[in-house]
């Protein structure tokens, strides 16, 4: 190896510690970032000049009071430059939404659809127009997207979604079919949500979170780091069986969660055409629709039983739709939880409702892009100095 080759390494490397030191915990100067990186405060110096450059970071003033001698110049993450675009397909709707460095939301729309048993092809056409939409204005605000992540209802692995039965697609590649000048990546939507969740909401190290959608899905966080399984397929509680002789699910098996627990079955057995039908026919007490999500809420509550035992949780979320529904579902679940849990942990895991609803998914997705430049910003330096 070069000495040339050796000193873009450890530059590049340098750039991460300091732009990372900042994210977590800005804003610093530039002697504090010296302190907190180990680095000179000469090449720290030089680093955040680069980073300043880029419009990574920016400067916002001199410091709060209290530091000794002439208070330095502090520096945060900067929303001037970068961006990152969050994509998600699933049964009813497709949406997007663009954040800046700093997680800020620039740009976000939702198109409600019907997705069952529609041509992947047609499906990515309408989400490709959004996303052209989302590009035009990121554009307009002098922001470059770095890159996509496509958030889809179903296992998935090396590009592929390997099955979603509500849609009716197995074997699709769907960042393929997507024509977009940025590099699209493509996750599950329950991951993505709960990465969402640990960045964007109560940012907890540790926790299952649970997406209540048409299909129902989960996604573990296990000290920050999301878990996926050994090939990337973990986390789909909707197919978990609640009842061996229940009824038929659209997976080919019978008496899963989702047929019990689904948006669609939860609709169904509340006499309700939609979710906000459904909401208000709970916020006047109907009885039909309490007791629609009493049962939903003792099977996810024996699912979650099951997901407790293997896992030994502390924490679990609740999101998508069951974030709306929380108020009836939580102390169906919370009672199941309790009465089979009991005897061997004392007391179930702490249950709460996200902070982020349906939100989660596109937010992590985007999120993944914007840990991904924090973790390598070296390429985008280089990029404003060549330029």
């Amino acid at each position: 190896m070069t000495q040339a080759v050796r000193h873009e390494e450890m530059r590049a490397r340098n750039l991460e510690v300091v732009l990372g030191a900042v994210g977590r915990g800005g804003p610093l100067t530039r002697a504090a970032l010296a302190e907190v990186t180990g680095l000179t405060k000469s090449t720290v110096s030089k680093l955040v000049g680069d980073l300043v450059e880029a419009g990574l970071l920016a400067e916002t003033g001199p410091a709060r009071a209290g530091e000794r001698g002439r208070p330095g110049v502090e520096v945060v993450l900067s929303g001037a430059s970068v961006a990152s675009m969050g994509l998600e397909i699933n049964v009813d709707y497709l949406a997007v939404r663009v954040l800046d460095l700093t997680g800020a939301v620039r740009f976000a729309a939702r198109r409600e659809r019907d997705n069952r048993g529609s041509r992947p092809k047609k499906v990515l056409g309408e989400l490709q127009d959004l996303a052209n939409e989302a590009l035009a204005e990121t554009r307009r605000l002098g922001l470059e997207v770095a890159g996509a992540v496509l958030a889809v209802s179903g296992p998935v692995g090396d590009g592929v979604l390997f099955s979603a039965p509500n849609l009716g697609w197995q074997d699709v590649r769907p960042a393929d079919l997507l024509r977009l000048p940025v590099p699209v990546e493509l996750d599950n939507e329950a991951n993505l949500a709960a990465l969402g969740e640990f960045w964007y909401g109560d940012g907890e190290r540790d926790f299952l979170y649970v997406s209540g959608e048409v299909g129902i899905g989960a996604g573990l966080v296990v000290d920050g780091t999301l878990y996926s399984g050994a090939s990337g397929l973990a986390g789909e509680l909707g197919h978990v069986v609640v009842a061996p002789d229940g009824p038929p699910c659209s997976c080919g098996g019978s008496g899963c969660l989702e047929t019990y627990a689904g948006q669609e079955a939860l609709l169904a057995a509340g006499n309700a055409v939609s979710v906000p039908a459904l909401l208000t026919a709970l916020e006047q007490r109907d009885r039909t629709a309490l007791a629609a999500c009493a049962s939903a809420g003792r099977a996810l509550g024996i699912a979650l039983t099951s997901a407790v035992n293997l896992l030994d949780l502390d924490r679990i979320v609740l999101g998508g739709v069951f974030t709306q529904l929380y108020p009836w579902l939580s102390g169906p679940v919370s009672e199941v939880l309790a009465a089979r849990l009991g005897g061997l942990r004392g007391a179930p895991p702490a249950l709460s409702a996200s902070r982020l609803g349906g939100d989660a998914a596109t937010l992590g997705a985007a999120g993944r892009v914007v840990h991904r430049v924090l973790a390598d910003p070296a390429p985008f330096v280089t990029r404003a100095q060549e330029a």
